[in-house]
This record gives structure tokens, C-alpha cells and sequence, in this order.
């Protein structure tokens, strides 16, 4: 019947009705929005060559400690991360899940620490003990976005399992020291500052909360790791009823009653005139607890270790509101903070504060095996470090020069890439035009890369057995200043024809000036 009308009426006398041509093969495709995903970003060439530099440092500092690489896949069993969640108020408790064709949840990790220990609970009896390894890669949290505030972030652990000495925490200390020194800061820009989460055990204990009300111990621990942000009156509000933010969302607090709020504050936000009045606070806070006298005594350890080996208060300090916010913390807790200001999006100077963090978690293991596996570890912020070290003016790239070869004549451009495989043996930086544009549009690219230097050979110049090479740098300074086309002819200072046999040795001398 249709073949039947299309051979009378022909396909260009068929005039379908306007809702056919709306919603059939005439109407537009649909395509999708070029957009990101809430608290993701896309990340340019110059901010990822600067993380390489850092984390070949930070690399560098951990080797010589002796630790060993080790890479754990980004997707874990939701069960194998456990309740130690950074954000459980979110319906899907901080993280991205999904289901696999088994049915089985998983989860993007929210650190490294969860992966390392189901890695040392499945390889433990073929483990050196203390097993020492370091880690970088990307981590993920389903936690509001904001200002600075990523769901998606680089980290870089080092972790010892296995010792339950004081000594392994003191080790991490003088290590994440070294290395924020190693990427250029120095003493006054930075202070470690280290605590014992048993300490506050006791006085929570002290103050009528049991160790067992996990729920309520959680919510304490997230509130007191905001006081830097949210200051006492914030936290006072989480510890109690709870605490509406400026955009309207509340955050149900942990419901204690105005006394134990106030013993708690009291730790972390003391009024004591000095450290010996601090110390006499933190004993009657602590009371007749023996878990708070545990803390007490292997914090004297740690620091009696720092200070023999020149770690003094300069460097790494005791610190009562350092508590860390994840619950598995099970003693020494530590914090790297930035102490210079900054400036903020607005303009105005704050303090960047926390770049990197640990602590002991002894019971992470066991969840797997049942049976306690001592372990400590420390966390840098890479993302976080890099931001306020480009602040400092600490966090440059020395990155090589960019040389781009132009193409002439597109029939010869094997003689362009044979310039670009000499350059690169050389050990410079370069890269021969593959587009399709003129002269004029390559020398364009070769500004948009950032290359220092162009060079041309087209059929003169190889007849004469030379090269001509355009000092980009100088050609911009100089077009800043000529007034006219002719005048910039006419000054050929940035360009230049060279012996193609001097071609390596003259680009490292124009090199050289810059």
C-alpha cells in the first residue's frame, strides 16, 4: 500500500503533518550536556605535571624510610569497608555503591587505609611483619560539595602493620615532617600536631558515655574534628540538639546533655594559661579512667622519641583538639596543618589549615581475621598540599621547555618528524605539527602550547642546508612594543637561520638565555 503511493505521488510529493515532522526523522537529535557531575572537576596538563613533582617528593622521602609501593583496586566489597564511614548520615552512608551481575554491593573506596587492611587480612601469613607500604591514588566520598570541596581527591599513605610499638607512630611523625619540608615549606609554615584518641576515650568515659554507644561516639568524633571550621559554639551545637548550616541543612547532633558537652569542650578547647595547667585539665577530665591513663603514657613515649631525635615542639606538637574524625582511630592520632594565611575566594586571609593525618587503628584487621593486628598510618591530602604550596610560591614546575616543529609542505613532513626524533634524543621536549593549517596557523598552536621556540625548514632553507628558529618567548615581548606590521618585519632580533647540523646546539643556547 505505501510502495503503492510513494510510485504515484512520488517521495517529494509526500508532505507528512506537522506532528510527524516534530517528532520523527525531521526533528533535532538529542544530545547531551557537556556538563560535570556535582563535586568533580576536569584537571589541566599544568595542575597534573605540578602532582607528578610533588608525588615523586613525597615518593622520594617515603623510600628512603623504607617503605614499599603497593596498589589496591578502587572498587572494595561494601562489607569489606565496614561501618568506619565518613559521612553516615547520607542515605547511602558517604560513598558510591552500585550492584555487580553477583548482587553483591560495592563501593568506590573513601580512603586507603579500609583496602590495606583487607589486603593484609587475605595475605598476613606471607607478609613481612612489620609490613610497611605506601599508596597514592584517588579516593571518593558522596559528601556535599562545596568551596574546595571535592567528592573525588588524590591521597598518599604510608602505613606500618604489624607494630605496636610507640615507636612505628613516632617514625610516621619525623617522616611526614621530612617531607613537607622536602616540598619546600619550612619550620614556622607548618606544625604536626599529634594527640591520643584514647585520651578523649577516657574522658568520654568519664562523662557517662559508654565505648560501646558506637551511633553517639561517632557523631562526638565528627563534631569535635570541625572545631577548626565551626569553632566551640558549632561544635557545642553538634554535641548537643544539633546544628543548621547557612544553607538550611540541619545536622542532627549527638544529644548530650550541657555538662557532658561542656566536659568534652573543655578537652579539645582548653582554657588552660599553659601547657603544665593543660596537662593537670587534661588528668581531671580523664578521672580514674585506665584507657585515659593508657593514652597519657604512650603519648610520653612518642614524644620522648621525637625529642631525641630533634623533632621538638617546632615541628611536631601535642595537640588535645586533634581528634580525627573516623571512627577506627583506636590511640595516637596526628595532623599536619599549614600555619601561614591565605587567601580565600572571597579575598579574605585564613588560615588553610589540615593538609595530612593519621593514627593507630589496631582493630581494623581483626574484622577480618579476629585477631588484633596493630597498625598505624598517615594520610597526605595531595590535592589540598599542592593548592596551598602553589600559595607559598612553593609548588612551581620546572617543567621543559616546549619545541614545536612546523610542517611546510605536507608531502615532506617525515623531515619534520626526523628534526623531532633528534630534539627528543637530545633530551629536549617536542613535538611536530599534525594539523591541517597554513604557517600563520601553526605558529598560532605553537603560542596557544606555550612553546618557547618554533622551527621552519621548508625548501630554501634545506637547500641552503640550514633552519630557521622563532623565538616565541622574545617574538611576544617584542609585538608588545611595535606600533605597526612593518616595524615588526622589519626587527628580525626573535628569528633567526642557523646550520641545520648546529640545530640541537643552538635551540639549548636560546634555551639557556631564557
Amino acid at each position: 500500500m505505501v510502495w503503492a503511493f510513494l510510485a504515484v505521488c512520488g517521495p517529494r510529493r509526500y508532505n507528512p503533518p506537522a506532528k510527524f515532522r516534530a517528532k520523527s526523522f525531521m526533528s533535532k537529535p538529542n544530545r547531551p550536556k557537556a556538563r560535570l557531575p556535582r563535586g568533580f572537576r576536569d584537571r589541566g596538563a599544568a595542575e597534573i605535571v605540578a602532582e607528578q613533582k610533588m608525588l615523586a617528593t613525597i615518593r622520594g622521602v617515603y623510600d628512603s624510610y623504607g617503605f614499599e609501593p603497593l596498589d589496591t583496586p578502587a572498587f572494595e566489597y561494601t562489607d569489606a569497608l565496614g561501618k568506619f564511614l565518613p559521612d553516615v548520615d547520607r542515605p547511602n552512608e558517604g560513598v558510591f555503591s552500585l550492584k555487580d551481575d553477583d548482587d553483591q554491593w560495592l563501593s568506590l573506596r573513601y580512603d586507603l587505609t579500609a583496602p590495606l587492611a583487607r589486603h593484609v587480612a587475605a595475605h598476613f601469613q606471607n607478609l613481612p611483619k612489620p609490613f610497611r607500604r605506601y599508596q597514592v591514588g584517588s579516593v571518593w566520598r558522596n559528601e556535599k560539595p562545596g568551596p574546595g570541596r571535592f567528592r573525588e581527591f588524590t591521597q598518599f599513605d604510608a602505613d606500618t602493620v604489624g607494630s605496636a610499638s610507640a615507636s612505628a607512630d613516632a617514625e610516621l611523625l619525623m617522616m611526614l615532617s621530612d617531607t613537607l619540608e622536602a616540598l619546600g615549606l619550612k619550620r614556622g609554615d607548618y606544625i604536626v600536631k599529634i594527640n591520643n584518641r584514647k585520651l578523649l576515650d577516657g574522658v568520654l568515659e568519664a562523662s557517662g558515655i559508654a565505648l560501646e554507644d558506637r551511633v553517639r561516639r561517632g557523631i562526638v568524633l565528627r563534631a569535635i574534628d570541625k572545631l577548626d571550621r565551626l569553632g566551640v559554639e558549632g561544635v557545642s551545637a553538634l554535641l548537643g540538639e544539633g546544628r543548621k548550616d547557612e544553607s538550611g541543612d540541619f545536622t542532627k547532633g549527638a544529644g548530650l546533655t550541657p555538662d557532658q558537652a561542656h566536659r568534652i569542650l573543655a578537652f579539645v578547647a582548653p582554657d588552660a594559661e599553659d601547657e603544665d595547667a593543660h596537662l593537670r585539665q587534661i588528668g581531671t577530665l580523664v578521672g580514674s579512667s585506665a584507657i585515659g591513663a593508657a593514652g597519657l603514657n604512650e603519648l610520653e613515649q612518642i614524644v620522648r622519641l621525637l625529642q631525641a631525635c630533634g623533632y621538638g615542639p617546632d615541628r611536631v606538637m601535642f595537640d588535645t583538639g586533634v581528634v580525627r574524625g573516623l571512627d577506627y582511630y583506636t590511640g595516637a592520632v596526628f595532623e599536619a596543618q599549614l600555619t601561614f594565611p591565605v587567601q580565600n575566594e572571597e579575598g579574605e586571609e585564613v588560615v588553610f589549615g589540615s593538609v595530612a593525618g593519621g593514627g593507630r587503628y589496631d582493630d581494623l584487621v581483626a574484622r577480618f581475621t579476629g585477631q588484633t593486628v596493630p597498625a598505624t598510618g598517615v594520610s597526605i591530602g595531595v590535592s589540598r598540599l599542592m593548592s596551598a604550596l602553589a600559595t607559598r610560591g612553593v609548588a612551581g614546575v620546572d617543567r621543559s621547555p616546549l619545541i614545536v616543529v612546523t610542517v611546510f609542505d605536507k608531502s615532506e613532513a617525515a623531515a619534520s618528524f626526523q628534526i623531532v626524533r633528534e630534539l627528543r634524543a637530545a633530551g629536549l621536549r617536542a613535538e611536530a605539527y599534525v594539523g591541517n593549517g597554513k604557517m600563520g596557523d601553526q605558529f598560532k598552536y605553537a603560542d596557544k602550547r606555550g612553546a618557547a621556540i618554533a622551527v621552519i625548514e621548508g625548501g630554501d632553507e634545506r637547500a641552503r642546508g640550514e633552519v630557521t628558529l622563532k623565538d616565541l618567548a622574545l617574538g611576544a615581548e617584542l609585538a608588545k612594543s611595535v606600533e605597526s606590521r612593518s616595524q615588526w618585519v622589519g626587527n628580525r632580533e626573535a628569528q633567526r637561520s642557523v646550520k641545520r647540523a648546529d640545530l640541537v646546539a643552538e635551540i639549548k643556547t636560546m634555551l639557556s638565555k631564557g
